[in-house]
């Protein structure tokens, strides 16, 4: 199926980001496979020299060994195009191996004088069903059910071989009812080899491979919605802020970005006198500027909790408690903090592109606190989640004043008693007093960083 190709879908960079999410849990699954195989392996080294004695413990060590290595080669390879079908022959291999194991005599000068028929008498073929189980942490059925075909098919066969010898003991040739003694000394006969056992083995395993390849189908449904929830909360998060997205996804469709008042502190950034600065500028150049700004700008508003509500060209509007609310103080004193990140940002900025012999940029910042409105504005074919109302309005109208007061950031004086108490080493701010905004009749009182030299 194209769904599980691990090659991007052209024109569908959505599905190849899928695609290899999902590849990338599955190569992790393989891996922690062979990690819990690696532990097995280890466990029977040491294992072995407590229930086999002498020369015999080296000939098994040989074989676990060999067992190692056929798990290691497709580990190594596992990225390889070709590898699922070499999984798939191994794990024939590996079945084949502990069989061979069970059912061959060692070596002469270290074989027991025992019938080889005795060889499936014990309980080695729960090395078999170890195997089965082991095979249920790759998250595929597929190796799960051929696994337990393998088994079935490989086990019946060294049965069916030791049934035909010419000297096995079988039921069949006994004719006739026995009496309760009699069939008892035909199962405790050395050479004695029954047809129900490996019925019964295969019934089992037949059962165990199903509930088995059922369990591990429905963890494999339960990563792959993870991964596409993973995929879609990325995908989500390219278009809208982080915490948006989060919240759409928490909540149900029909209830997130449902209209409510809140106290929310909102910031507004602009670079001054943009289009000057940049008129000389080739296009990419200037998409290139922006971008840089941006980049940083997102990361610092991220990092204080805020929501970026929107970019507006050369600046952008970001809110703070519009979807998590929480006390006044911590909302203020995020966004207060978060300007003067951006600015002290700004400074680093400016002086690598000084020792690269460009512009500095500056960048105007406006803060208000108070009440809006918080919820999802547009239609029903084009939605967004954001904040309405005098809020909003007067950061905007405050950011524009910081060019007229020659000022880096402006703050209502409303944010800053909100945010003082929790800002250590808050740099003094000049209070202007009630000033008149554009478009509002009530005056503002505001405040001004740095000083004006005006007021010193």
């Amino acid at each position: 199926m194209a769904f599980w190709n691990n090659r991007a879908v052209p024109g569908h960079t959505g599905n190849a980001r899928l695609a290899n999410a999902i590849a990338a849990e599955e190569q992790a699954g393989l891996a922690f496979a062979f990690m819990a195989r690696t532990i097995a392996v280890v466990i029977v080294a040491i294992w072995l020299p407590f229930i086999v004695e002498g020369p015999r413990t080296y000939y098994y060590l040989g074989l676990v060994g060999a067992f190692f290595l056929l798990g290691l080669i497709p580990h190594l390879l596992r990225r390889w195009r070709h590898a699922e079908p070499l999984k798939f022959a191994f794990i024939l291999l590996d079945v084949a191996l502990i069989t061979a194991t069970i059912m061959m005599q060692p070596p002469d000068h270290i074989a027991y004088d025992w019938p080889v028929q005795m060889r499936i008498r014990f309980v080695e073929f729960l090395y078999l069903m170890l195997l089965l189980i082991g095979s249920a942490l790759s998250y595929r059925p597929s190796h799960v059910v051929w696994t337990g075909i393998c088994i079935i098919v490989v086990w019946s066969a060294g049965v069916l071989t030791l049934y035909n010898l010419p000297d096995t003991v079988r039921f069949s040739e006994t004719g006739g009812e026995l009496a309760p003694a009699e069939v008892m000394a035909v199962i405790l006969d050395p050479h004695y080899v029954g047809i129900s056992n490996l019925l019964t083995q295969n019934v089992l395993t037949a059962i165990a491979t199903g509930l088995l390849a059922a369990a591990v189908a429905r963890s494999r449904h339960m990563l792959l919605r993870q991964t596409r929830a993973e995929v879609a909360r990325a995908d989500l998060r390219r278009y809208v802020s982080p915490d948006v997205a989060d919240a759409m996804l928490a909540d149900a469709p029909d209830t997130f970005g449902q209209p409510a008042t809140r106290h929310v502190a909102v910031l507004f950034a602009d670079i001054w006198q943009f289009t000057t600065l940049v008129e000389k500028l080739e296009p990419d150049r200037v998409v290139s500027l922006l971008r840089s700004f941006q980049v940083r700008a997102t990361a610092i508003v991220f990092r204080h909790g805020g929501t970026l509500d929107k970019y507006l060209g050369d600046g952008f509007m970001a809110t703070f408690g519009a979807l998590d609310g929480g006390d006044d103080g911590k909302v203020a004193q995020r966004a207060l903090a978060c300007a003067l990140d951006l600015q002290r940002e700004m400074d680093r900025w400016c002086e690598k592109r000084a020792a690269r012999g460009t512009f500095p940029v500056r960048l105007g910042i406006g803060l208000h606190y108070g009440p809006a409105v918080v919820g999802n504005v547009g239609s029903d074919q084009r939605m967004e989640f954001t904040v309405v109302g005098d809020a909003a309005n007067v950061a905007s109208r405050i950011e524009r004043l910081t060019r007229k007061f020659d000022c880096r950031i402006a703050v209502s004086d409303a944010c800053l008693a909100a945010a003082r108490n929790d800002i250590v080493d808050l740099p003094a701010f000049a209070d202007l007093g009630l000033t008149a905004l554009r478009g509002r009749i009530e005056p503002v009182r505001l405040h001004v960083w740095p000083v004006p030299q005006a007021a010193m």
